[in-house]
């Protein structure tokens, strides 16, 4: 079986049997069709005829290319998936990723704005304009209850359970998750649901998504950013740092700096590994200075 098709069939098991998130198919296929153009040039079109040497001389080499660490390191681990799924499935004798090392990738603290700054741009979002009804409910969702910016997108009227006090998330890796919905951002939402909805909707009951366009249709992550960029810019904050995820982060350290349990955080935020959320300990050192305080040695 040639390379390419070994390449689909892997794609195809990342949702059907690994239940891999669309988002990482698609970029563990780019990352391989990258893979796959350098063996050809080496004149190697199956699987079976890959070595170390091949991959570590593809990753030094995008390397030199000036390629970032964080592609890079999904760049590797995509080549390990693949040629972990060929030997299990018996496609070929030797995994010749087994040894390849862990790419390191320098972690980056996020950015986070401060409390005012995020309550500034919530309010900037007045009046019973729909637009801003709808905006604001964008802003307190993305901020009040910490989702990825393709959640909030996916969301769904059936996905607001639990008398309205909950969200049912289906987060990465299809994992489901319930989310408490604090009562800024239920206010809000209830505001967005009780009237600017059906201006956008129509009346149309058949559209499914919570927050939708003037043209009926579900938002894009590029269309969220969009909305986010432009209240952070009228309420004087640099655009360049603030997105939906910036967003994100604040809902995870803000809770962190007022004593929230970092395991709580973990849960609400969808992390499988409690490592990924401790990035946060790094933004507010003093929370956990506080903590320390209380040790007999300190």
């Amino acid at each position: 079986m040639s390379l390419e098709s070994d390449i689909e069939d892997f794609a195809d098991s990342l949702l059907v049997e690994q239940g891999g998130a669309e988002n990482t198919r698609t970029s563990y296929c780019s990352d391989l069709a990258f893979f796959s153009a350098f063996l050809s040039l080496r004149g190697k079109t199956e699987a079976s005829a890959v070595t170390l040497d091949d991959i570590v001389e593809f990753l030094q080499e995008e390397r030199r290319d000036g390629l970032k660490a964080s592609t890079r390191a999904r760049r590797a681990a995509a080549i390990r998936a693949f040629f972990k799924h060929l030997k299990l499935a018996r496609r070929i004798k030797a995994n010749p990723a087994e040894l390849l090392e862990t790419a390191k990738i320098g972690r980056h603290l996020p950015r986070v704005l401060s409390e005012a700054e995020v309550f500034g741009m919530i309010d900037a979002c007045k009046g019973d304009d729909p637009r801003n009804v709808r905006d604001r409910a964008i802003l307190e969702l993305l901020y009040g209850c910490g989702l990825r910016v393709s959640e909030l997108c996916d969301l769904c009227v059936d996905c607001i359970v639990g008398d309205g006090s909950l969200l049912r998330i289906i987060g990465k890796g299809n994992k489901e998750r319930l989310v408490p919905i604090g009562k800024a951002a239920g206010d809000a939402l209830n505001a967005y649901m009780g009237s600017a909805r059906h201006f956008f909707t129509r009346g149309d009951l058949s559209v499914r998504y919570v927050f939708v366009t003037r043209l009926k249709d579900k938002f894009t992550r590029r269309g969220i950013l969009k909305i986010v960029k432009e209240r952070a810019v009228a309420v004087g904050i640099d655009p360049k740092r603030i997105s939906p995820h910036v967003l994100r982060h604040c809902f995870a350290s803000h809770m962190l700096s007022r004593g929230a349990d970092i395991r709580a955080i973990q849960e609400l935020l969808g992390h499988a590994d409690i490592s990924t959320t401790q990035i946060y300990t790094h933004v507010d050192p003093a929370r956990f200075e506080e903590i320390h305080a209380h040790h007999p040695r300190h």
